[in-house]
């Protein structure tokens, strides 16, 4: 009896081996970078899209950071750091979820640059942090803040979690 289960076992876990690696490559996204919504999210071409028309972006929510709200202090110049930086340029993007907004969260990067990192440590994003966690960025805030890199340079600079429960999200009739 063990041994005809055995080639069935076999089976069922090699099919879900390559189940999980096809899973773990369709969260990779590489594409060049149409629009810039604020200072933490991109919208994405994918570069398989021979059909542009047809082909939409997607809304990409960079993992890891949270940058000044848009109608926020530094909110209108890390948005343009990252439309300087990333508009019109090719990214690779990691996803691996959605958030609350239906925006795919994902860490970004040009070749062999984290963008989440490079926002950071120029002072125009925090390192996305919960709880008692720093978040993944937490060396290169630190270094911005002792550096007083771009927002850091505010010591009155609030963190867009904090803007957001005291003001609520930016409206369409702020700046963009």
């Amino acid at each position: 009896m063990k041994s005809k289960t055995r080639p069935v076992r076999w089976l069922v876990c090699f099919l879900g081996t390559l189940t999980i690696a096809s899973a773990a490559q369709a969260d990779l996204l590489d594409g060049v970078v149409t629009k810039i919504t604020d200072g933490d999210t991109i919208w994405v071409r994918p570069a398989q899209c021979d059909d542009a028309v047809r082909c939409r972006p997607i809304k990409i929510r960079m993992q890891g950071i949270d940058a000044p709200e848009r109608c926020q202090a530094w909110g209108t110049q890390a948005t343009q750091a990252l439309r300087a930086r990333l508009l019109n340029q090719t990214v690779q993007v990691r996803y691996s979820s959605r958030d609350v907004y239906g925006r795919a969260l994902g860490r970004v990067s040009m070749g062999n640059e984290d963008i989440g990192a490079w926002m950071v440590k120029q002072g125009h994003a925090w390192s996305y942090r919960e709880r008692h966690n720093a978040g993944p960025y937490a060396q290169e805030q630190a270094r911005a803040e002792r550096s007083h890199l771009g927002l850091f340079a505010d010591l009155q600079a609030t963190e867009p979690r904090v803007f957001r429960k005291s003001h609520g999200p930016c409206g369409a009739s702020d700046p963009p």
